[in-house]
């Protein structure tokens, strides 16, 4: 998927701008915010959970070199095989390789967003293998003319039914249906035919298993069982090197966080652990597994500032709760990531300069962090990445000036306490009888689309200091 993440105002100015759009992403608070609430509120436990599952993640990622080794050596030992991909272009390379060696000609997929991290699909079509996507958020957006995801869980939650029933009737050549049970339905007979003719099956990754060379896999359609039990002869899962977990028991806990998190459900629909290829006697599984472990810019972060990142165990809680993401929806973002945990990891994975407004892409009001099942520290990471803008000289000359200006004054108690004074009269005097600012000189920003609050006129110190006196 190309960044894009440069134009990001432009794009989100588009977005608020789209009425259609802002009716669909009220289904964010209507069925994620409070489903999750209702599913968090069964757990007596929950924080005491969320710190378990803070320290298993971190214990994974402080020996990841060790982790990964398990896994490699066990899931080598039940048949399957392990390839690491230090960029996106050799997962690309790899992935193309195997499908090339089997002799396949379609590849049927399982939502994963590191094949939208690597372009697999243009990829895999160059190379003459057809991807088709089988999750039906995924397959809605490949035949809109392969349109980006807009949400890591529900790729598609930007469009409505009728946005649905119109693409269905044009691509599919079919009566246009209006009820949900019939669009599914249609998708179900287009894809059956997918899954009974694919030679390759491809899926993500919730979690590796070190101890048993496992792959953990999450769905609530069962197309991940299609893309792997059935036809399929050659089954490929594609992950992150950072979602390899030590043991069972880690999943254990993880897994009581993460349907809850991400659609508010106790458990989804299927659950899946598939260890090795199809063994003698038994009647389903593929002839043939692989894994394909991908870094591209992972490794580079153990270690640093923003190591937490890592810990993600992707499951969309914090842009649902983003004020910001409520109302530009994920596209503004311009890459893959979208939310607050993409406004941190854009930047880490291609560059600072190329994600130059992604870190301003947020409040800071903390409810990303309070919802994270693995308590990564968001708005903290934020304000690093903004800090380094700064010292790198990415931000507006106008900008930076106005900080090391504020920065002198904040140092200085007298002089600070006397520009407070002016400010707070002079904005005063400028919002007039209303009270509202309509204009505010060098800092158009605030107040091109809204009036600006005037204040009352008297400082902190000085409400402090009448307070003190009572």
């Amino acid at each position: 998927m190309q960044v894009q993440s440069m134009h990001f105002k432009a794009r989100a100015s588009m977005k608020l701008a789209d009425a259609r759009l802002q009716a669909n992403l009220k289904k964010l608070s209507d069925k994620f915010v409070t489903a999750r609430a209702a599913a968090v509120v069964e757990l007596d436990d929950f924080e005491a959970i969320r710190s378990a599952a803070m320290q298993r993640r971190n214990r994974a990622i402080e020996h990841l070199d060790v982790w990964l080794d398990a896994f490699e050596r066990n899931a080598t030992a039940r048949g399957a095989t392990v390839l690491y991909a230090e960029s996106q272009e050799e997962a690309c390379r790899l992935i193309v390789e195997i499908g090339q060696r089997h002799g396949a000609s379609k590849a049927i997929k399982s939502k994963s967003m590191v094949s939208e991290e690597i372009g697999l699909n243009r990829a895999l079509a160059a190379a003459g293998i057809q991807p088709v996507e089988t999750d039906l958020g995924e397959y809605i957006l490949q035949i809109n003319d392969n349109e980006a995801p807009s949400h890591i869980i529900a790729p598609v939650i930007h469009k409505d039914k009728d946005e649905v029933s119109d693409l269905f009737a044009r691509t599919h050549g079919t009566p246009r249906k209006t009820e949900i049970t019939e669009l599914t339905g249609e998708a179900r007979v287009v894809l059956r035919s997918h899954f009974l003719s694919a030679d390759m099956g491809i899926t993500g990754a919730n979690f590796l298993i070190a101890e048993t060379g496992s792959v953990a896999l999450v769905t609530n359609e069962g197309n991940e069982g299609m893309c792997t039990v059935m036809p399929p002869k050659v089954h490929v899962v594609l992950a992150g090197v950072e979602k390899v977990l030590p043991t069972l028991e880690d999943l254990a806990t993880l897994m009581r966080l993460l349907p809850r998190s991400a659609t508010g459900q106790q458990i989804s629909n299927y659950f899946s652990l598939l260890t090795g290829p199809r063994r003698p006697g038994e009647d389903d599984g593929p002839d043939h597994m692989y894994y394909v472990l991908v870094d591209a810019g992972r490794t580079g972060l153990i270690g640093g500032d923003f190591q937490d990142m890592l810990r993600c165990i992707r499951c969309g809680a914090c842009m649902n709760h983003c004020p910001v993401y409520q109302k530009i929806g994920g596209h503004a973002y311009g890459w893959v990531y979208p939310g607050p945990m993409g406004s941190v990891l854009t930047p880490s994975y291609v560059g600072l300069d190329k994600a130059i407004d992604l870190p301003h892409a947020a409040t800071l009001c903390g409810q990303c962090q309070v919802v994270c099942p693995v308590k990564i520290p968001l708005p903290e990471l934020l304000r690093k990445l903004r800090e380094r803008q700064v010292d790198r000289g990415l931000r507006p000359w106008t900008e930076r000036a106005a900080l090391m200006a504020w920065g002198w004054a904040a140092r200085n108690p007298s002089l600070y306490r006397a520009g407070s004074r002016l400010a707070a009269r002079l904005l005063k005097w400028m919002g007039g009888a209303r009270g509202r600012i309509r204009t505010l000189p060098l800092a158009g920003g605030w107040t091109d689309q809204r009036d600006f609050p005037a204040p009352s006129g008297r400082t902190f110190h000085e409400l402090y200091r009448e307070r003190q006196g009572r």
